[in-house]
């Protein structure tokens, strides 16, 4: 038995030591491999582990989005797929041409050209639909790829086209702001290293391996939505009534210089530009240089008001309406006599107007004109904003000068006139207009005094007159509250003079007495009445008005309905809800309080208006989500009462 058991734990001991050195050889063998991979394979191993989390890929990031003053989204970028092939890596040219030739619409005969090509790369469609792109995905055709690109969408469709342009299928802005921010606006390329994590998601690493973002950057504007749908389609409107070529209108505010609207007609879709004719795409407020005519005369009596040369009361002989000077006629509308000075800007006097202008000299009025910012580009960030047309002032004759102080042998764009009239609005000091909120510009100029506070007050007051008065401007006037303004009419020139066309204009400030936001129309060839006085007040008198009830500073006494017409409704571009039209102008004649929730701001707004109550608004968007007092309550009493609508 003792024999045994020193046998046994002889054995134990044995296998013990065995399982030792088993283990030490493990080990030791295990030390060696990881010793041997890191020191002499570690370098080949890590190129092939980051070949499975890394790539060296070219990718352009997603275009920045561009939004209006209250956040609503104008231009920006949705996926799409786009088709490639890469001739070397397909295997059944037969099979993959009758494939894709079935499911894009491509003849064969270009597919097999395509796939005959020796090039590693070859676009065959770019931005495909959903559908076409699923069936290819589900084909799995050998050396035939899809890949993600970005395609530019504009979600209101024509509303501000001509101002935001659009960009090409590349990506890259082409016209308006579009092409003015690209550098912003583009996605940088991805032309470094790409690293996937676990889940496939990529990143994107600088050289110093630094993650960055390569969408581009977004813009905000201005420009209010609503007010721009209100622009465009009184403009549209006009245009058909008046049957005239284009039009264009502006709204800025006084105390900041921003623009609220910048509208042109006809109206541009930047979705189809492709199909769209070339001459849509112009915004036309900077781009054409106009004859204004009578708008420019407000500036003429500044002059003459700064330089001493006349006072409102002056009297001014108006020659009967008809006056020789040096062989050439100048002619009024009516036989005028003698006039005082504010009066030949209320009746619009081109005899008084050449008169004075005689007086004042050519070297102040060119001066005062290149001040108030005519003659020279605006500053806003627009491709092709222009110069105008004014000569030097050592060019100009009697006629010249004459013709020039009622805006003839001048030539501004709609832009440079709503910056002129900037200054008289802010008492004679010249402020930048602004057309994006962010980024900030850095080169804004500097606010500059050019005449007088109690210059600009007497111009004011005279320009008030044209519209309060019996002035060429009464179609603009707005019941409850002062408007001043100015109209033009004036004559085109062609071949061999002044033909039969005219430009109507009109630009009006409100309130008169310390205006708060201005408005300039131009309406160009209207043929069934050319006044400017006829024509483009009445779509200056809707914008401002409308201006006024949507921020709330509408007169209570108002008795015109101060919206557009509902039958406006059907051609904004604006989103619209359903909208119970018949059912909620009963209501508005009846005692209680019309349910207004999911209709347009404007619409609510008018309903509010023409029962005599001002709405107070809370929030951003244009569709009313909510109201106070609710549907079917009875209206209040008291004319102070307060409205309250809730935007979404």
């Amino acid at each position: 038995m003792a024999k045994r058991k020193k046998e046994n734990l002889k054995s134990s001991k044995n296998k013990m030591l065995f399982v030792m050195v088993l283990f030490a050889l493990l080990w030791t063998g295990l030390l060696g491999r990881a010793a041997w991979l890191q020191l002499y394979k570690g370098a080949d191993l890590s190129r092939l582990a980051l070949r499975q989390h890394l790539a060296a890929e070219l990718e352009r990031g997603e275009r920045g989005s561009i939004f209006d003053r209250n956040g609503n989204l104008l231009a920006t970028s949705v996926e799409a797929s786009s088709l490639y092939i890469r001739p070397v890596n397909v295997k059944d040219v037969g099979r993959t041409v009758t494939k894709l030739s079935k499911i894009l619409g491509i003849s064969r005969s270009k597919l097999k050209k395509s796939l005959s090509k020796k090039s590693n790369f070859i676009w065959i469609k770019r931005q495909l639909d959903d559908r076409a792109a699923n069936k290819i995905k589900k084909a799995k055709l050998p050396g035939v790829y899809l890949t993600t690109e970005f395609v530019r969408l504009y979600p209101y469709n024509h509303l501000a086209g001509q101002l935001l342009g659009f960009a090409g299928i590349d990506g890259k802005g082409l016209e308006g702001l579009e092409k003015e921010f690209n550098d912003r606006l583009a996605g940088r390329k991805a032309q470094f290293v790409v690293q996937r994590d676990a889940s496939g998601r990529r990143l994107y690493l600088d050289e110093m391996g630094r993650e960055v973002d390569i969408r581009g950057k977004d813009i905000h504007l201005t420009i209010d939505s609503h007010l721009q749908s209100v622009a465009e389609n009184t403009l549209v409107e006009t245009i058909k009534k008046y049957d005239a070529k284009w039009g264009t209108a502006i709204v800025v505010e006084v105390a900041t210089g921003e623009i609220l609207a910048l509208a042109n007609c006809p109206r541009f879709n930047p979705n189809i530009f492709r199909t769209s004719s070339p001459k849509t795409w112009r915004n036309r407020a900077a781009i054409d240089v106009v004859e204004p005519g009578s708008t420019m005369k407000p500036f003429l009596i500044a002059a003459a008001l700064k330089h001493g040369v006349i006072t409102p009361e002056k009297l001014i002989d108006c020659e009967g309406g008809r006056w020789n000077l040096n062989g050439k006629y100048i002619k009024d509308t009516h036989k005028y006599g003698w006039l005082p000075a504010h009066k030949v800007l209320r009746y619009s006097s081109n005899i008084g107007s050449a008169k004075i202008g005689l007086e004042l000299g050519a070297q102040n009025y060119h001066k005062f004109l290149i001040d108030v910012g005519f003659g020279r580009k605006t500053g806003l960030p627009l491709p092709g904003d222009r110069v105008g047309s004014i000569r030097p002032a050592a060019d100009w004759n009697e006629i010249d000068l004459a013709a020039g102080s009622f805006g003839q042998g001048i030539g501004v764009t709609a832009l440079q006139m709503a910056k002129a009239f900037l200054c008289v609005a802010n008492k004679g000091i010249a402020k930048p207009l602004r057309l994006v909120q962010l980024p900030r510009s850095e080169e804004d100029e500097a606010p500059k005094r050019i005449f007088s506070a109690d210059v600009a007050e007497k111009v004011l007051s005279m320009m008030r007159e044209v519209v309060q008065e019996d002035g060429t401007g009464r179609r603009a006037r707005i019941s409850g509250t002062t408007v001043a303004g100015k109209s033009g009419t004036a004559q085109k020139a062609g071949k061999g003079g002044y033909g039969d066309q005219y430009m109507a204009s009109f630009v009006g400030m409100v309130p008169g007495y310390n205006p708060e936001y201005i408005v300039v129309v131009l309406v160009d060839s209207p043929t069934v009445n050319h006044y400017g006085g006829t024509v483009a007040a009445p779509v200056v008198k809707t914008i401002m008005t409308e201006a006024l009830a949507y921020y709330g500073k509408l007169p209570e006494k108002q008795n015109s309905l101060p919206v557009m017409a509902a039958k406006m409704e059907t051609s904004s571009e604006m989103p619209k809800k359903a909208v119970r039209l018949n059912s909620t102008l009963k209501a508005v004649s009846g005692e209680t309080v019309p349910d207004v929730k999911g209709m347009p701001i404007r619409r609510a707004v008018e309903i509010m208006v023409k029962k005599g109550f001002i709405p107070k608004l809370k929030g951003q968007g244009m569709t009313i989500i909510k109201q106070v007092p609710p549907a079917g309550d009875k209206w209040p009493e008291e004319k102070n009462a307060e409205i309250v609508l809730w935007l979404s």
